[in-house]
C-alpha cells in the first residue's frame, strides 16, 4: 500500500510537535508516517501533523487497520489490566511505541464507588518537558479509559516528576525501536 495520499476535504489536525491545532486544505498531498492507535501522523512540505481517528476518512484511499485500535470496549468487564490495555493504544505520534512501554505512565488508580462505577486518575510524564503534543496524548489515554465499562470518571495528569529518561522504555520499547 502506497503512503502517498491526498486529504478529499479540509481536514483538522494538530501540529506535530508544537500541538498547535491547524486546518490542512482539500487536495494537500500527505504522506502517511504512521498509524498506531487509530490515529494517523503525516507528512506534509509544511511538517509532521496528527490527524484525528475521527478525520482520518478525508484521507483518500486510506483504510484503518484493525491493528493498534482497541477493540469494543463494551464486550470487556472493567479491570485494572483492561485500563492498561487502553493505556497501550495511546501513542506519541513521532515514536512507534505506546506510552506504556515508552515508561510515561507512572501511576495508575482506581477507586469503585458505592454504585459499582470507577474514577480513574493517571499520572504520566512525556519524553521532553517543552512537547506541545502533551495535551493531545493525555486526552487520547483520557478518552479510551473513559470509554471502558463503567468508568463514571477518567483524569489524566501531566507530571515531571521523577524526569522520564530513555531507561524507562520497557524490553519491548527498547526492541520496537531497535536498541536491543
Amino acid at each position: 500500500m502506497s503512503q502517498d495520499h491526498t486529504l478529499l476535504k479540509d481536514c483538522p489536525a494538530t501540529a506535530i510537535p508544537a500541538g498547535g491545532k491547524v486546518l490542512l486544505p482539500a487536495g494537500a498531498k500527505v504522506f502517511i508516517t504512521q498509524t498506531l492507535g487509530g490515529n494517523v501522523t503525516v507528512r506534509t512540505d509544511h511538517g509532521l501533523f496528527r490527524i484525528a481517528k475521527e478525520d482520518t476518512a478525508m484521507i483518500a484511499g486510506y483504510t484503518p487497520s484493525p491493528l493498534g485500535v482497541p477493540a469494543d470496549s463494551s464486550e470487556t468487564a472493567f479491570s485494572e489490566e483492561a485500563v492498561w490495555a487502553a493505556l497501550k493504544t495511546c501513542f506519541d505520534p513521532e515514536i512507534p511505541v505506546n506510552i506504556v512501554d515508552l515508561g510515561l505512565v507512572y501511576d495508575l488508580a482506581v477507586e469503585k464507588n458505592p454504585a459499582g462505577k470507577h474514577a480513574v486518575e493517571v499520572k504520566m510524564t512525556l519524553t521532553a518537558p517543552g512537547c506541545g503534543m502533551g495535551p493531545v496524548i493525555a486526552e487520547d489515554a483520557r478518552q479510551k479509559i473513559a470509554a471502558l465499562p463503567t468508568v463514571e470518571s477518567a483524569k489524566v495528569h501531566i507530571v515531571w516528576d521523577p524526569q522520564w529518561v530513555p531507561q524507562m522504555i520497557s524490553e519491548h520499547g527498547r526492541k520496537v525501536l531497535g536498541l536491543e
